[in-house]
């Protein structure tokens, strides 16, 4: 295995000779076996070990054996402890996924800290094949169907290819220690009972199923990259990018393609979104149709969809502004307040009013129904939602608007129109201009 290994190096990852790494160590089988492999390529290594105080005096021995280990093959070694039980308990997550988090989070600190390039952990072929089936039974897209990565940003699995009768067979043939973990053999987690039940009665029915699974594994790769490309070709057609982070796509331009519930599954499953019978209805609802995932939402406005992230915390906000206060931050930019002597340049993003007619302090809020004002240069007063058709806004759009009042009256719609009661007048005394930036 060894000669095998080195050709996968050197074939395949040769990024890793030469690089500073940091092999994450369990005791176990697999992760004994990674670090003897690097030892004896002479790869610049240290050795992590976490123990997450799940199996009480057992966890302690795994780490006196792993310690030991690192002094044998002479690698710096890094240990930490984890209440694993609290942080899981405060997290809501279940033991396996709060271990997961703890011990990620820790390795990405400690290369960070002492330089590593790259984490490699043991992950091998049989551990591929059990992901596959988790989640073939929990149902998934292709890119789920993908595999382990063996490459992951600084994280590298080097020992992918290799069954675990593979390394098993090269531990026993170099006499090397290592720990079993009891837990493995607990049925009550799904990995292990596919581990201990179904997997063994595939290699007993194919020995060659690891084999043909890798290669099978290729080319669901190979399909996944070759609907990435396919998808960002598409989104770059159907694609509109507007302010504030918003995409519109055309319904019209979507359903030339087809299907529109195929389609919106490759363009939007990136924004977390998991509705996806509310989304393929979405197209054909009335309009203001919603359908949310955990950092976005999908707006039905029209014939469009619009696509934004989620803004928390801001849309019942409001902000209010004393009469000495020249500057005033919100989310859509920075208020400045400024007594000038003429009026100069008037743009979307700059009113000029006579100073007087204001009542302090001044508030900053979202438009309600029922909202109108007196659009300048107009005759006659104008509900906002009247003003947000004619000047077609759309739903996000609309949310998005912030009203500079003072007391009821609005003196402004930021960055769209003033209000005509505010003006400036032959008899004005102290003209105020306004910018937002």
């Amino acid at each position: 295995m060894l000669q095998e290994f080195k050709d996968h190096i050197k074939t395949n990852l040769s990024f890793l000779s030469g690089s500073k790494l940091l092999i994450a160590c369990s005791g176990g089988m697999d992760s004994v076996a990674l670090v003897k492999l690097c030892h004896l390529l002479g790869l610049e290594s240290g050795i992590a070990h976490c123990n997450f105080k799940l199996r009480g005096k057992e966890s302690d021995e795994d780490e006196k054996f792993v310690t030991q280990l690192a002094e044998q093959v002479k690698f710096p070694f890094f240990v930490t402890h984890f209440e694993t039980e609290n942080y899981a308990k405060s997290k809501g997550l279940s033991i396996q996924m709060a271990a997961r988090e703890l011990r990620y989070d820790w390795f990405e600190s400690l290369a960070l800290k002492h330089r590593f390039e790259y984490i490699l952990t043991a992950h091998h072929a049989d551990d591929n094949l059990e992901t596959f089936l988790i989640n073939l039974s929990r149902g998934t897209g292709i890119d789920g169907l993908t595999g382990i990565p063996e490459v992951n940003k600084i994280f590298v699995r080097p020992l992918l290819p290799f069954s675990r009768d593979k390394i098993l067979e090269f531990v026993k043939k170099n006499k090397l220690a290592w720990r079993e973990d009891s837990s493995n053999s607990d049925t009550k987690y799904l990995r292990n009972k596919l581990r201990h039940g179904a997997i063994p009665d595939l290699k007993s029915a194919n020995p060659q199923i690891l084999q043909n699974f890798n290669t099978t594994l290729e080319y669901l790769k190979q399909g996944s990259e070759f609907i990435k490309s396919q998808v960002f070709f598409l989104k770059k057609e159907l694609f509109e990018v507007l302010e504030n982070d918003c995409i519109k796509i055309r319904i019209s331009k979507l359903e030339e393609f087809g299907n529109p519930k195929n389609y919106l599954y490759f363009l939007l499953k990136e924004y977390g979104f998991k509705a996806w019978d509310d989304i393929a209805q979405i197209v054909t609802a009335q309009s203001g149709k919603q359908v949310f995932s955990e950092t976005h939402r999908l707006v039905k406005d029209r014939g469009d969809l619009l696509l934004s992230p989620v803004l928390e915390g801001v849309f019942d906000r409001e902000y209010t502004i004393p009469e000495a206060e020249s500057m005033q931050m919100i989310p859509s930019g920075t208020l400045k307040f400024k007594i000038v002597d003429e009026i100069s340049n008037v743009d979307l993003k700059t009113i000029y009013v006579d100073k007087e007619k204001l009542k302090y302090p001044l508030t900053v809020r979202k438009w309600k129904e029922g909202d109108y004002f007196y659009p300048l240069g107009m005759k006659g007063k104008k509900k906002l939602s009247k003003y947000f058709k004619d000047e077609k806004l759309s739903l996000l759009a609309k949310e998005r608007v912030w009203l500079l009042c003072s007391a009821k009256e609005i003196i402004w719609i930021i960055n769209y129109r003033a209000d005509n009661r505010f003006k400036i007048m032959p008899q004005t005394r102290q003209i105020l201009k306004i910018t937002i930036a």
